[in-house]
């Protein structure tokens, strides 16, 4: 196992790396120009903007800016941002982040804690009323956007009740009641968008395992049905849906970015859709390194997760 995770660390670097390469060359292709958007309106000469261009580094060529990003990031030193000056790192791991971060794991627990029951008795009880049931359920909710689905509640929530979600975030520390009913609502559409995922899967999953000769032993030696589905199927169930839980995480990242943009949530969705149009280079680039880091560092757990409860991929 050790050697399996220490080839599975040694794979991620480079993943990183190459992450660092594209995303640096991908904000160099945005269109329009940092220092320009930064003047605005402002009547500035030629030699202003030039001046302005080489304080930011931005006349040098792009491999040197590339060299020189990394260096200072090796050196915990992310830059400031091009229009609030404030360290990157300070904005983004401080204040914008934990907001993310606590929204994406009440959406995954959601997820969890319905997916994961719902699959498991849809596929002991296949072919019922209630296996019907929760697979429409979750082919409806794979098949309404939740994008779209937060854009109607704010909508008919305002014309029909006089409602609207809280616009003013306000910290977990200073009113939790207020703080949680702001982010209840995109946390429930994100959480039951995944757990349709995770419920399909789960059924899938468990069904090919039930159909198993072990499980008709299990069957056969008059076992009990909670000991045969707990433990002798799960287990060997789980992998797949382990799999499925890590994409979603994945998922959850992409989703937060528009969820925070409609419910008004200061997080790392918000500050990207600001830093892109204001293009604020250090800003992109950090922002996209701290989402690119997780996905990898969750990727890696999965793998982990899956070779213990699938001995077998461990030597593949």
């Amino acid at each position: 196992m050790g050697q399996y995770i220490a080839r599975r660390l040694i794979f991620a670097v480079p993943t990183i790396f190459l992450v660092t390469l594209l995303v640096f060359s991908a904000v160099r292709m945005i269109p329009g120009d940092a220092v320009m958007v930064m003047l605005g309106d402002a009547n500035v000469s030629s030699a202003d903007i030039t001046e302005m261009r080489t304080r930011l580094g931005l006349d040098q060529p792009i491999w040197q800016q590339y060299a020189r990003w990394i260096g200072e990031m090796t050196r915990g030193d992310l830059g400031n941002s091009l229009f609030s000056r404030q360290p990157v790192f300070q904005e983004i791991v401080v204040q914008r982040l934990p907001v993310t971060l606590e929204l994406m794991g009440l959406s995954i627990l959601i997820s969890l804690l319905i997916g994961l029951p719902v699959g498991i008795l849809s596929a002991v009880r296949q072919d019922t009323a209630r296996d019907y049931i929760s697979r429409s359920a979750a082919i409806l909710g794979l098949s309404v956007p939740y994008f779209w689905t937060a854009t109607l509640i704010i909508l008919y929530g305002s014309i029909w009740f006089g409602w609207m979600p809280p616009v003013h975030y306000v910290d977990l520390t200073e009113d939790p009641i207020q703080h949680l009913s702001q982010l209840a609502i995109p946390a429930l559409l994100l959480g039951v968008y995944m757990a349709a995922i995770v419920m399909r899967m789960s059924r899938t999953t468990l069904l090919e395992v039930l159909r198993q000769d072990y499980i008709r032993t299990a069957w056969a030696k008059g076992l009990r049905e909670r000991l045969v589905i707990v433990r002798h199927a799960l287990r060997n169930a789980m992998a797949p849906v382990v799999t499925i839980v890590g994409v979603n995480i994945v998922l959850g990242l992409s989703g937060t970015v528009i969820l925070e943009q409609i419910f008004v949530i200061p997080g790392i969705g918000s500050y990207i859709i600001s830093a892109v149009l204001w293009r604020d280079y250090p800003a992109i680039q950090a922002v996209n390194l701290f989402m690119a880091i997780p996905v990898v560092g969750i990727n890696l757990l999965v793998d982990v997760a899956v070779a213990y409860l699938d001995p077998r991929i461990r030597y593949r």
